[in-house]
């Protein structure tokens, strides 16, 4: 049963990660219902929503991660694409103390409190998914200029609901920066990566404060989502997405009825 279990989260780690990479939007909003039903379903496990979180968090943080590094890559090829400093700064450590707060208040909520909390995000995210975002152009990111209280105030509140269900947040916050902050599109996707990472560290730290942290499976479904997220990437550039990315709204609206189901 062990391996079967191991088998089937490293698939998970992998088919979440791999939609994320293929559409462009945080993994968080496919894991944690892929993670909640699928092992419950085939009978491998069955996960609480604390730990649900838990294992979305560390999932997150491991792509996160695994993307910034491949921008760095990239950036000293052809990519001309630019992180904001300023963005990272005002952004990065107000979303670093809301995950963390998230993270560590999330051993205070229930099950059926988080999966609400998820719920909510499922519907905000599937209206974000189907509203086009589209960002101004810039020659310098260093140029731009942004409301640093909306930045921080908005980063804050991404980042506390984003720490309590396990996610990075940038499937709220790309929209944020792009409709609200009036940042470029490329400015704001390379920065984004800077910021969702900022965000996954305090999640992390808040959910090892807050335990619950079934360490095996998580190990399983990072090395899936490592291996997952750069397929996904390189088969994004090569596909028309658009069909795709409206079945995943109908499947996130479905797992989002599940979850209000189930708590109702």
């Amino acid at each position: 049963m062990d391996t079967l279990l191991y088998i089937v989260m490293t698939l998970l780690g992998l088919v979440g990660s791999f939609l994320s990479g293929l559409l462009g939007i945080g993994g968080a909003i496919i894991n944690y219902p892929l993670l909640l039903f699928v092992p419950s379903s085939l009978g491998v496990a069955h996960f609480s929503a604390h730990e649900v979180s838990s294992l979305s968090m560390f999932q997150v943080f491991f792509s996160s991660l695994a993307g910034v590094l491949a921008f760095r890559n990239k950036k000293n090829s052809k990519n001309d694409a630019q992180i904001h400093s300023g963005l990272v700064l005002y952004m990065g450590i107000s979303i670093l103390c809301g995950s963390l707060l998230g993270g560590i208040s999330s051993k205070y909520l229930d099950g059926d409190a988080i999966n609400i909390i998820y719920g909510i995000l499922a519907l905000v995210a599937v209206v974000l998914m189907l509203i086009p975002n589209k960002g101004k152009q810039s020659d310098s990111a260093q140029e731009i200029t942004f409301n640093k209280s909306i930045a921080i105030i908005s980063a804050l509140i991404v980042g506390v609901v984003s720490g309590i269900v396990g996610a990075g947040g940038a499937f709220i916050l790309i929209p944020i920066m792009l409709t609200v902050l009036k940042i470029p599109t490329r400015t704001t996707i390379a920065t984004s990566l800077a910021i969702v990472f900022i965000s996954a560290i305090g999640g992390v730290i808040g959910k090892i404060t807050a335990g619950d942290i079934p360490l095996t499976p998580i190990i399983f479904t990072v090395i899936g989502s490592l291996i997952g997220a750069p397929l996904g990437s390189r088969m994004s550039a090569k596909i028309n997405t658009t069909y795709l990315r409206y079945g995943l709204v109908i499947l996130i609206i479905l797992t989002a009825v599940k979850v209000w189901l189930s708590i109702l």
